[in-house]
């Protein structure tokens, strides 16, 4: 049995879908999968990478700027005011943004504006397919 995977932002719909798990990662929780059946939950994500295993065996990634997770047993609804398909990423200007926070993030190591704004920029490559070493440069 599958269930129901939808991201929406005040926008638009990013994805709608038919999986058989999704991953996430929650602030205080960790990474976590749902599956069909899974209790009812809602939860604050973090920026991170959210895997979608559709039914069919194809997995499809996006970079997820905070937001919410709302799961039933049949729907799984991911809100963010920024989320981007890892196929839609601009990785061009995520490694400017990268380059830039963390310029930033050195002067200023106690900048949690950088931070945040690294981070992202980490998780877009990421879901890009594309290695962030530990000198904040994307390779």
């Amino acid at each position: 049995m599958t269930m129901r995977v939808e991201f929406v932002s005040p926008e638009d719909t990013l994805y709608s879908g038919e999986a058989d798990q999704v991953i996430a990662r929650t602030r205080g929780g960790g990474d976590i999968a749902f599956l069909t059946g899974h209790e009812p939950f809602i939860g604050s994500l973090l920026t991170c990478e959210v895997r979608v295993f559709e039914t069919g065996g194809d997995v499809k990634s996006f970079a997820v700027r905070g937001g919410f997770v709302s799961v039933t047993g049949t729907e799984v609804t991911v809100l963010s005011d920024a989320a981007v398909a890892a196929g839609s990423v601009d990785v061009a200007a995520a490694r400017a943004d990268l380059t830039e926070a963390s310029a930033t993030e050195q002067a200023n190591p106690e900048d949690p504006y950088a931070r945040a704004d690294r981070q992202w920029a980490e998780i877009r490559l990421a879901a890009a397919g594309q290695s962030v070493q530990g000198d904040g440069v994307a390779h």
